[in-house]
């Protein structure tokens, strides 16, 4: 074997190596990941007593001896478990909305025209993202309360309808776009919202995509600001529905993990319907690169 040929094979050892490394360390973070959401699963389908029940065998405590698909019944018995559900639902598609609607129109605000102060109101917008929720909340409250919608649903939906970070990212994206577009667009005798509809908001599908699934499960699993606002029992979301299942006298296990897992099951719809935004906005990257 020549020196050429053994230095290929080192390399050829060092880069199998490397691989092997970078896969293993994957596989360690992916299962340390899953094992959490396995968990609830598998507890959501045990008997009551069975929780805590160690065996000497390990996969005893993953795989049920039977499968009690009565508990995802009972849970949603036990509590107005539907009721929670379509407040949720309401609640998160009325924020997710309202903030992908103000953020989209800020961010073409502070990216595509020109007015006096543009910039300084942009990094004085940017500027309250410094400032933690835990300071706001009050006076937020009492804002709140002086207007009358403590212990209804705008209470939950209005204040959380404006964000910096998504007028932030979608302003970052949409510098990002050719301008050639929006000239040649000014030419043909379109005005700034016909822009904004027709070319900006098509081309902005992956930023979209991600500040909608980043608002849905943000708002979804809200849990302090309706728990803070909200006083009667039929208008709480699902997050506080679920603290039900906790009391002074115990946990009941199984049932919470049901309603758990019945919880992630929109977030996981949402991902899944906007995964192939992100791949697209990936390849876009790629070819601009």
């Amino acid at each position: 074997m020549t020196k050429y040929e053994e230095m290929k094979r080192m390399q050829r050892v060092k880069v199998t190596i490397k691989k092997a490394t970078a896969y293993l360390l994957m596989s360690a973070g992916a299962i340390t990941m899953v094992a959490p959401f396995l968990w609830m699963i598998t507890t959501s389908l045990k008997e009551p007593g069975a929780v805590f029940s160690f065996q000497k065998d390990w996969w005893s405590e993953w795989i049920p001896n039977s499968f009690v698909w009565q508990n995802y019944i009972k849970a949603s018995q036990v509590v107005p478990f539907v009721r929670f559900y379509l407040n949720s639902i309401f609640v998160t598609l009325c924020v997710t909305l309202g903030q992908v609607v103000t953020s989209a129109c800020a961010a073409y605000a502070f990216a595509r025209l020109r007015f006096p102060g543009r910039d300084r109101v942009f990094f004085a917008y940017l500027a309250t993202m410094m400032v933690p929720g835990a300071v706001t909340m009050i006076p937020v409250f009492i804002l709140l309360r002086y207007l009358g919608w403590i212990d209804t649903y705008k209470a939950m939906i209005l204040p959380g309808i404006f964000t910096a970070y998504g007028t932030f990212m979608l302003r970052q994206f949409f510098l990002t776009l050719p301008k050639d577009l929006e000239d040649a667009a000014k030419i043909d005798g379109c005005t700034y919202l016909g822009i904004f509809w027709r070319i900006i908001l098509p081309l902005s599908k992956p930023a979209l995509a991600t500040l909608t699934t980043f608002t849905f499960m943000g708002s979804w699993m809200n849990f302090m600001w309706p728990l803070i606002v909200m006083n009667t029992h039929e208008k709480f979301t699902l997050p506080i529905g679920l603290a039900y299942f906790q009391s002074l006298h115990g946990t009941h296990w199984t049932y919470l993990m049901a309603g758990s897992v019945m919880m992630i099951f929109p977030i996981l719809v949402v991902f899944v319907f906007n995964q192939r935004f992100f791949v697209e906005g990936i390849k876009l990257s790629g070819i601009k690169g």
